[in-house]
């Protein structure tokens, strides 16, 4: 009788060790997924955030400047087109650097110009250029303007960023699969004995396993629900501690990460306690207890 409750004591510990397990795996690999996302939220918002000016020629009159704009918001990824008066634009330069050049060049040296807004995928290195090229040949511009050393360099930076934390991701997973095989393998080990006896009495190995696997489902379900749950305090607490910074991933994508949790915790369970019950039943049972 003592040795029963004991045996059931230690089933129940390794199983809600290997839950746990599987819930502190989910929650990093949910965390890891809901970074990457958000580095690629404020990649896309950097590149979105990207001004390139075109400068109008003197004496352009106001239907050659409307047909520029016009042409300027058909252009592939250009996301919008503002138009800066020379008045407006010497304001801005007064406000920026606290000098009028009005006052010792008696006129307004700034062209009427556009600044154009391009989308993510419009701001790109190769695309940028392309929009240079073209626009630099219409009759009523003097030139683009942009900062293309600085915008190199982002995207440089940015696309190293983002390697890097892919990378960690998959180094992440890998490692945690192996420690999740073990941990699930130990589990599976408490139980040899009932698996032993079910093989003397002449139970086929799908009615051995299939009890396992519906407990494992279960777990998997348990431990993504738990890692779900943690990664939603995860989630609300960025976004109230730090609200001046913006965390990526909108309400759609937590759901796809929150889905992919569950999807993956029952895999996991699954998959490893198939293998590690089809060990067991495949081993002999005078070699059981060697294990």
């Amino acid at each position: 009788m003592y040795e029963n409750k004991k045996l059931k004591r230690k089933v129940r510990n390794s199983y809600i060790i290997s839950t746990v397990s599987i819930s502190l795996v989910l929650f990093l690999l949910g965390s890891v997924g809901y970074l990457i996302l958000s580095a690629l939220g404020a990649t896309d918002r950097m590149k979105e955030s990207i001004a390139v000016y075109v400068m109008l020629k003197d004496g352009t009159d106001e239907n050659a400047r409307q047909a520029v704009g016009e042409k300027l918001k058909g252009m592939e990824g250009v996301r919008d087109v503002l138009f800066v008066s020379k008045d407006d634009a010497v304001k801005e330069f007064k406000e920026f650097s606290g000098n009028d050049p009005q006052e010792f060049l008696d006129f307004n040296p700034l062209p009427d110009s556009y600044e154009v807004h391009f989308s993510a995928y419009g701001a790109d290195d190769e695309s940028l250029p392309a929009f240079e090229a073209t626009v630099a040949g219409w009759d009523e511009v003097s030139e683009v303007v942009y900062q293309r050393n600085v915008i190199e360099q982002i995207g440089a930076n940015i696309n190293k960023f983002n390697l890097i934390l892919l990378l960690f991701g998959v180094a992440l997973l890998f490692i945690s699969l192996i420690l999740l095989n073990n941990t699930i393998r130990v589990s599976i080990y408490s139980k040899r004995y009932i698996i032993s006896t079910m093989k003397l009495v002449g139970a086929t190995k799908g009615f051995i396993m299939k009890p396992f696997l519906g407990s494992a489902v279960l777990q998997g379900v348990y431990a993504a629900v738990i890692a779900i749950l943690m990664f939603g305090a995860l989630v609300w607490g960025l976004h109230e501690g730090l609200p001046e910074i913006r965390f990526g991933a909108n309400n759609m994508e937590l759901i796809y990460i929150s889905a992919g949790m569950l999807v993956l915790g029952v895999l996991i369970s699954l998959l490893f306690t198939a293998f590690a019950v089809n060990k067991f039943v495949k081993m002999r049972t005078n070699k059981i207890h060697m294990y």
